[in-house]
């Protein structure tokens, strides 16, 4: 594997969790909209990853090609709407309030997503110190021809 190849990986992480923490901070923004475009209360939204041969990316040969495939890139494959149902909570006095007085508010719990963007937060740090690391070691392959 070269140095660009790496960097391209690196990149297609960095890539994916940032997708992560933009819709983790929608999931938090909307945590207390009880009404959509749509109708009803907002749904959580979780980004689904998959991992993509850099053989499918890239037209590589001979030994590459090898290592090509036993490599991959992190793609966003979709955002998906949680399944789970809206958490009823009651109170009477909100205007989407029903008969008996209950509410649906959407089904984010703040502290999950506070977890889930700490975790996202962490590894976005760690893809952006190994681009780091990698362009140090692209500088000093450089620097030994010279």
């Amino acid at each position: 594997m070269n140095v660009f190849s790496a960097m391209e990986i690196a990149s297609s992480g960095l890539n994916a969790q940032r997708v992560r923490m933009n819709t983790i901070a929608s999931n938090l923004a909307n945590a207390r909209t009880t009404q959509t475009a749509q109708g009803g209360p907002y749904q959580r939204l979780d980004p689904v990853f998959r991992a993509v041969p850099l053989s499918e990316k890239k037209s590589l040969s001979g030994s590459d090609e090898k290592s090509a495939n036993a490599t991959h890139l992190v793609e966003v494959a979709e955002i998906r709407s949680d399944p789970n149902p809206p958490q009823r909570v009651y109170d009477p006095n909100h205007p989407d309030a029903d008969k008996e007085g209950f509410v649906n508010l959407p089904n984010v719990n703040v502290v999950e997503e506070m977890v889930n963007m700490i975790t996202a937060s962490r590894a976005y740090e760690a893809g952006v110190t190994l681009t780091q690391s990698l362009k140090g070691m692209a500088r000093s392959a450089l620097s030994i021809g010279a």
